[in-house]
């Protein structure tokens, strides 16, 4: 079973990919550190809700694209 963690972060990294951003600039746009959206994307961070949230945000999709 794959991991929950690494695939939100793999989904994240392809909807940002898709979108021509950094990950700096997803950061600061969800007021993130740069090297904690590293963690989250290679699926070393086991992510909160809130934070989610703010990705999704920054990112301008529903939560649901990262599942």
């Amino acid at each position: 079973m794959e991991d929950i963690c690494a695939r939100v972060g793999f989904n994240i990294r392809k909807i940002r990919e898709r979108k021509k951003l950094s990950q700096e600039q997803v950061a600061n746009f969800a007021d993130l550190h740069r090297a904690y959206m590293g963690q989250i994307e290679r699926g070393e961070k086991n992510i909160g809700l809130k934070n989610l949230e703010k990705i999704a945000k920054a990112l301008k999709v529903n939560i649901k694209e990262f599942f």
